[in-house]
């Protein structure tokens, strides 16, 4: 067991830390607490005293901790840093610090460092059009939204993956530390390339409680945590203790403990050609919840219980002894030894501070639109595939796509700015020509039956879509881009982490200081409609149902026909700003639709009748069929192809929607139709029968605005399926040919008398598919061998 030994820390450096310590922490209760007498010039009064309460103590003086021995190290070794703070709610704590070092005026000039600016800083904390009281966009050094428990360490390494000069200190709160993707988190450390990446530097912090409960991690016996870390990969240092004094030496040593082994270890690699994994450092920092906060309140202990969690004093206003409880508390910091008459931290206070970009605060890669270049995306016409006619020829869309990406791959060899991400399913998802090009990173043993790992390997595949998540946020929030391929049913997985990550896009685009990032890109495929082996657990497309629900300003979703389309799709959105692009496309063969041009067009126009596929050429449509999916598209085709050959007076109009966004009222959203845009494609008087990928009420909530919506018929996915044929899947959830045939008799005006024979054939057709699969095991002949015609 490694525990820090005292560092040589002067007496004067010894008083800095201290004294930035016990600034950062008066001004973290003055955010709890105070609307105004800051410093406070006179007794405390009810009229200082914030109406509501609202912040949490209990973490912020060891995160306060780290934050002054980070500034240290920076200082003294010029060292490119930045920290990710995973406690949930530690907002008072960097706040302070950001304030303190300067960089939270530099993007808030009206919060001042002075007495007037402290007044502010106190006031906006959790106070209606404020900031929150976690990290959030508004806060200046934060990649990290703090109320995201369990992502701190994966979008740590998705920070430093390809950051070869960057140190990540990724702080781990103990109640972050029970969840399931903190868990995995750990195992970064087997993924990051010590010759290419970065470091991350885990610091574990450790107060004992979460909001009521003991945290898991601290009850643990010293040396069964020592051991649980180490079997992660780490060299763990411990840090243990109340009294300043001592931690702050301690802390210290720890420190320069492991920034020298993360430079040793990174020195083997990049210039003696040590290959394999280091056996990274990493701090268990353990001291008491609410540290320095008020022992008792009433009579009950608070510091270093959970009491100290959230706001120790409370009810301010009708307990005078609150009151008083509560300027003790602030005065035992002695801030006249920190701040002058004007409020104005003193120089001994800053002495340990960084200067410029190197302050935690203002570190570029905290505001990763600062880096980011454009991504050279090669010509998408070099991949399309040809067409000579609709529906004559079949390719698989990713794997054509997944050529794109191998010359995406070799174009960013030197840039090292674009990763591809995935829980272990990059082949099977068709994109393995991306292995012609950069390996799958690993770091530990490669045996001989291993295929397509490498060290400096930019595809990274872990069996954990938080993971997946994390890295690729962490990357994109630095300033780099990327695309996270996943089976469709499974990104559920990730649906909290990306609704904060919509979340934080909303915000930082509202802040003038954030600078644009690349976008989260999703390629969701082995889809609902084609799990031929899988079987029910994996058909579920709702992921994009919850998405939607999101800002409209950031969500995108693609719904590509074909192979063509998607490369159409990957031009758009691969180099696209602020946006989580979700695009839905198939990995089995499918037919060829459109040209490359024709392709273009469409996903511009988002939504286009396909006048070649219809009927209703120099006439109005008697019926629309309409489709959004690759799936949903060959039913579509197909249903028409039926139509004309047993109703050919019947006019059908075929639409196909590439942009599902684009189905909203533009008055909702950016990409959205006007009214009299959907009109002219759908009608407003001619019944439509819609056949969508996903679960068919989202298409009722996207246009129920609509004039036509009554007339809007739609079939998709009903949480019908099993391991079965890829036509009776659609059969099973009455998305099928023969249903929607069936459908256009059912609602276009006086066809179901004169269409009757029709009807029942389609209906005798569904009896056959069902004796015939059970029978032989696959889809009929005709169904099989359908092509276009």
């Amino acid at each position: 067991m490694a525990t820090a030994q005292t560092a040589h820390l002067s007496d004067d450096d010894l008083a800095t830390l201290d004294r930035y310590w016990r600034a950062a922490n008066y001004l973290a209760v003055g955010q709890i607490y105070l609307l105004a007498n800051p410093l406070p010039a006179e007794p405390l009064s009810v009229e200082h005293i914030k109406p509501r309460l609202l912040g949490h103590w209990g973490t912020t003086p060891g995160l306060n901790l780290i934050y002054a021995h980070l500034n240290r190290v920076i200082r003294a070794r010029d060292l490119d840093a930045i920290h990710v703070t995973g406690p949930g709610h530690g907002g008072p704590a960097t706040l302070a610090c950001c304030w303190l070092d300067g960089s939270y005026s530099d993007v808030y000039p009206d919060v001042s460092r002075d007495a007037e600016g402290m007044t502010r800083l106190f006031r906006q904390f959790s106070f209606p059009g404020g900031v929150p009281s976690h990290v959030a966009p508004e806060t200046p050094g934060s990649i990290h939204e703090g109320g995201e428990l369990g992502y701190a360490l994966s979008h740590a390494y998705g920070a430093a993956f390809d950051n070869p000069g960057l140190v990540v200190a990724a702080i781990v709160g103990d109640g972050e530390a029970e969840t399931g993707p903190l868990a995995t988190g750990w195992h970064g450390n087997k993924f990051l390339d010590p010759v290419h990446d970065g470091a991350v530097l885990p610091i574990l912090h450790l107060n004992g409680y979460k909001i009521a409960n003991p945290a898991v991690l601290s009850r643990l016996p010293h040396e069964e945590l020592d051991q649980l870390l180490r079997g992660y990969g780490h060299e763990p240092v411990f840090v243990e203790g109340d009294d300043p004094a001592t931690v702050h030496h301690a802390m210290a040593a720890a420190l320069d403990h492991c920034l020298d082994r993360i430079a040793g270890h990174q020195r083997a690699a990049r210039e003696d050609g040590v290959s394999g994994r280091p056996r990274w450092p990493m701090i268990v920092l353990r001291t008491p919840k609410g540290w320095t906060g008020p022992a008792t309140v009433d009579g009950k202990p608070v510091e270093g219980t959970w009491r100290a969690h959230q706001v120790p004093l409370s009810g301010l206003r009708e307990s005078p002894g609150h009151l008083r409880q509560l300027e003790e508390w602030m005065r035992s910091y002695r801030p006249e030894e920190l701040f002058d008459e004007q409020g104005r931290p003193l120089p001994e206070v800053l002495a340990q501070v960084p200067a410029g970009d190197r302050r935690l605060g203002s570190n570029p890669h905290t505001n990763g639109g600062r880096l980011l270049r454009s991504l050279p995306v090669p010509a998408i016409r070099d991949y399309a595939v040809k067409v000579p006619e609709p529906g004559a020829t079949l390719h698989e869309p990713t794997r054509i796509l997944g050529g794109l990406l191998r010359d995406l791959m070799r174009r960013t060899e030197k840039s090292r700015d674009f990763r591809l991400f995935g829980p272990d399913e990059t082949a099977s998802n068709r994109l393995q020509d991306v292995y012609d090009a950069t390996g799958k990173g690993w770091q530990d043993e490669i045996l001989s039956t291993d295929e397509h790992l490498a060290r400096d390997g930019r595809v990274l595949e872990m069996l954990s879509e938080h993971n997946c998540q994390g890295w690729l946020e962490g990357y994109l929030l630095t300033g780099r881009h990327g695309l996270f391929s996943s089976y469709e049913a499974f990104i559920h997985i990730v649906t909290s982490m990306a609704n904060q990550h919509a979340k934080w896009l909303k915000v930082s685009r509202e802040l003038p200081w954030r600078m644009p990032l690349s976008s989260l890109n999703y390629l969701l495929t082995s889809h609902v409609w084609r799990q031929d082996h899988n079987g029910f657990s994996h058909q579920d497309p709702g992921f994009i149902d919850h998405m939607v629900n999101k800002d409209p300003q950031t969500i995108r979703v693609y719904l590509p026909p074909d192979a063509n389309t998607l490369l159409a799709v990957a031009g758009k959105t691969l180099d696209s700003r602020d946006l989580i692009n979700i695009v839905a496309a198939g990995k089995q063969p499918c037919f060829d639709w459109l040209s490359l041009d024709d392709a273009v067009n469409h996903v511009e126009r988002g939504v286009s009748v396909w006048d070649w596929a219809g009927s209703d050429t120099g006439r109005e449509p008697d019926v629309v069929l309409a489709a959004a999916g690759d799936v949903p598209t060959q039913e579509v085709m197909a249903a028409a192809s039926l139509l004309r050959a047993h109703l050919p007076d019947l006019a059908v109009r075929v639409v196909n929607v590439v942009d599902l966004m684009r189905l909203l009222p533009h008055t909702e959203h950016p990409s959205g139709l006007n009214d009299h845009g959907f009109d002219a494609v759908f009608t407003a008087d001619k019944p439509v029968i819609f056949a969508y990928h996903g679960y068919p009420w989202l298409i009722h909530r996207l246009t129920y605005r609509r004039n036509g919506h009554a007339n809007i018929h739609v079939r998709g996915y009903k949480e019908q399926g099993t391991t079965t044929t890829p036509f009776d899947m659609v059969v099973l959830n009455d998305m099928d040919r023969y249903r929607l045939v069936m459908d256009v008799i059912d609602r276009v005006p006086g066809l179901a008398l004169r269409a009757i024979g029709v009807r029942q054939l389609m209906k005798d057709k569904r009896n056959e598919h069902r004796s015939y699969i059970r029978e032989h095991g696959q889809d009929m002949p005709e169904i099989r061998e359908w092509t276009w015609a």
